[in-house]
C-alpha cells in the first residue's frame, strides 16, 4: 500500500513465507522499496528478512548475490484499506493504451494541472480538458457502461500515474458517486472480469459548471 492525499495504490503479491503461519506489517521507505525493485528483481526472486525485534526494526531483500538492508519507518500506517468501497453502483471499461493517448492529447492544451472531465455515457467517454477562455480539447473513445452515466474529473497527472501502472489491455473504472474517489482496476476482456490484484484509488477534482 502506499498514499498521499489524493490517491491509493495498492497491490497484492504471493509470497513464500518460511514458516506458514508468519504475519508481518513493515513500513518501509517508497525509495529504498523503489530501489530494490529496480537492482534487485533481475534474477526473478527477491528474498526478504524482518529482524522486528530490533529496536528500530531492520527489512533486508537479497537476490542473485546481491542485497541491501533498510531501517523500517517508525509508526503505524494509516487505516486506508477502509477507503476503498465495498461496492460501487457504475462502472466503465475502456482500452487502456487508448485511454492513456487520449488523457495525454487532451491534456496538452490544458494549464498545469488542469483537471480533465470525463463524462461516460452509453457506449463511449468524452475527456475534455480547459476552460472558460482556455485553450479546449475534447476527445470520444469507445466505453462500456454499466450503471448511470456519470462526469467526473481528475488531475490529468495522477490520471496517468494509475493507468501507467496497469499492465491489462482494459482499465475498469467504478464509481459510487461523481464527486467521490474512483477505484481503477486491470481487465483483461472488454467483458469479463476485472482483476482486483491492483487497485488505484483517485480523487475526483471539482470542476465549474
Amino acid at each position: 500500500l502506499s498514499t498521499d492525499r489524493y490517491r491509493l495504490a495498492m497491490r497484492e503479491l504471493t509470497w513464500n513465507p518460511t514458516s506458514p503461519d508468519m504475519s508481518a506489517v513493515a513500513l518501509v521507505r517508497a525509495r529504498t522499496l523503489s530501489d530494490v525493485a529496480k537492482s534487485l528483481t533481475s534474477a526473478g526472486t527477491v528474498d526478504m528478512a524482518l529482524a522486528s525485534e530490533a529496536p528500530a526494526g531492520l527489512i533486508g531483500f537479497e537476490s542473485g548475490g546481491r542485497r541491501t538492508t533498510s531501517l523500517l519507518v517508525d509508526g503505524d500506517y494509516p487505516p486506508v484499506r477502509r477507503l476503498f468501497p465495498e461496492s460501487t453502483t457504475t462502472h466503465a471499461v475502456v482500452s487502456t493504451s487508448a485511454l492513456v493517448e487520449a488523457a495525454r492529447r487532451v491534456s496538452l492544451v490544458a494549464e498545469r494541472n488542469t483537471p480533465i472531465r470525463l463524462s461516460f455515457t452509453e457506449g463511449q467517454v468524452v475527456l475534455e480538458a480547459g476552460q472558460g477562455d482556455d485553450a479546449q480539447a475534447s476527445e470520444a473513445l469507445e466505453a462500456t457502461l454499466t450503471g448511470e452515466e456519470i462526469t467526473t474529473a481528475f488531475n490529468p497527472h495522477y490520471l496517468l500515474d494509475g493507468l501507467g501502472a496497469l499492465s491489462t489491455p482494459f482499465v475498469r473504472m467504478s464509481f459510487t458517486h461523481p464527486s467521490k474517489p474512483a477505484v481503477m482496476s486491470g481487465q483483461r476482456e472488454l467483458e469479463g472480469e476485472d482483476n482486483p490484484e491492483f487497485r488505484y484509488l483517485l480523487m475526483p477534482i471539482r470542476f465549474a459548471g
